[in-house]
């Protein structure tokens, strides 16, 4: 057994799901029932088992604050960092320097750097004070350009699609055909080893939906990630999401509030791409205008062209690891991989509701707790999952036609036919 502190997010997310399936009149018989049961990792073997006051105390926390409270905390070591990271504020200092200009003596002013990094939104005075800066920068020489290269790469990780970075950016406004402007917002996708943009697109909602659409597209075009870093926006934090990712087997962690640091990749990107882009590209007639430009200057220009930061061409760097990487299989099932899932219990006539209404399950599952998958959108067609195995689309329930049926079976049955 292993403590719970230990324990991963995606096992405390099977925890507190047995809650729902486990017998009890109260939530508190029900979480007592579930402490006594163990969970194992399937990636490493480990098994864990909670205590009915942890699993009360997680409960609670998921329904205040979401998925994200789940996650382990890094505890305070006595002689190391809390709230951030060298090889992390390396990634900010390096966003810095090159806006700002050397002293008489050749050196940065550390005052000058700190208060920079505060008013660009890289840090907090709350997360690091202008003290601890001080301390890190001299105890790891975080302004000599050597050291923080050094930093950053341990900052980025081995293999391509190990990690993805994601983020969203105000773009430009376009004009509508009744003289309005409206705004337009870009979801973009950056792979942290490779520095390949996996996706980038622009939507005029910053809504669940359109994060969504662009993710999946993501996925379809540049395979699976093992890891996703978003941003701590709602549409990030959304119930698709998470079922999608626990549905992919992708580890989801959410970036601290305005923690820019966490981000550098991803917000480094956007940088480049309004000075490199939007500066050249100031009027677009259409969204699909302004989409198919950002199409072709992504793989064009910065997909195709030498990164400083990893010394050579992304898609060169994202294409030596192609054996590890595993792409989805774009079938007839793979929109409800981000379909929302609910639990149902199904009536003796084998008939569960959703949404006001009653359908009918595809077999006989009477009795049981059952899965149904739909999309926020289309909320007309329902797949029913029991015991993670996909049992088929329901069917809108017909009094009438079940009557019917009924009726031509009682009258079989007096017959005596079968």
């Amino acid at each position: 057994m292993t403590s719970s502190a230990r324990a991963p997010i995606e096992i405390r997310l099977r925890a507190l799901s047995a809650i729902d399936y486990a017998p009890g009149h109260s939530i508190r018989e029900r979480i007592k029932y579930v402490a006594q049961q163990s969970f194992v990792d399937t990636h490493t073997g480990v098994e864990y088992r909670f205590t009915w006051r942890t699993i009360s105390t997680w409960l609670y926390r998921y329904k205040k604050h979401g998925v994200t409270s789940l996650d382990n905390k890094t505890r305070a070591d006595k002689n190391g960092y809390r709230k951030i990271q060298p090889n992390e504020l390396a990634e900010a200092i390096n966003e810095i320097l090159p806006t700002l200009s050397k002293n008489k003596t050749g050196t940065f002013l550390k005052s000058v750097v700190y208060r920079q990094l505060r008013e660009r939104g890289f840090v907090q005075r709350s997360q690091l004070s202008q003290t601890s800066f001080y301390r890190m920068v001299r105890e790891n020489n975080l302004l000599d350009t050597g050291t923080t290269r050094k930093l950053r790469l341990s900052f980025s990780m081995q293999y391509a699609n190990e990690l993805w970075q994601a983020d969203t950016m105000y773009g430009p406004s376009i004009k509508q055909s009744d003289g309005k402007w409206r705004k337009t917002f870009l979801i973009a996708f950056i792979d942290d080893a490779s520095r390949v943009i996996t996706h980038g697109e622009f939507f005029y909602r910053d809504n669940t939906e359109n994060m969504i659409d662009a993710f999946r597209t993501a996925l379809y075009k540049r395979g699976k990630p093992d890891r996703l870093y978003f941003d701590n926006g709602s549409n990030y934090k959304s119930t698709e999401i998470l079922q999608a990712c626990l549905r992919l087997d992708i580890r989801l962690s959410h970036a601290p509030v305005r923690d820019g640091a966490a981000k550098g990749k991803i917000e480094r990107f956007f940088r480049g791409f309004r000075d490199r882009f939007l500066t050249q590209h100031t009027e677009f007639t259409s969204l699909e205008d302004l989409n198919s430009k950002t199409h072709d200057w992504i793989e064009n220009q910065y997909n195709a062209k030498h990164h400083t930061g990893i010394q050579m061409i992304p898609t060169d760097r994202f294409a030596l690891d192609l054996d590890r990487i595993t792409f989805l299989t774009d079938d007839k099932y793979a929109e409800e991989i981000f379909f929302v899932e609910q639990n149902r219990k199904v009536s003796k006539t084998n008939v569960f509701s959703i949404n006001l209404q009653k359908y009918e399950c595809p077999v006989d599952l009477r009795g049981k707790t059952i899965q149904v998958r739909y999309s926020r959108n289309h909320r007309n067609r329902f797949i029913v999952f029991y015991d993670d195995k996909r049992m088929g689309e329901a069917s809108l329930l017909n009094p009438h036609q079940n009557a019917d049926q009924i009726r031509e079976q009682y009258q079989k049955n007096t017959r005596g036919e079968t």
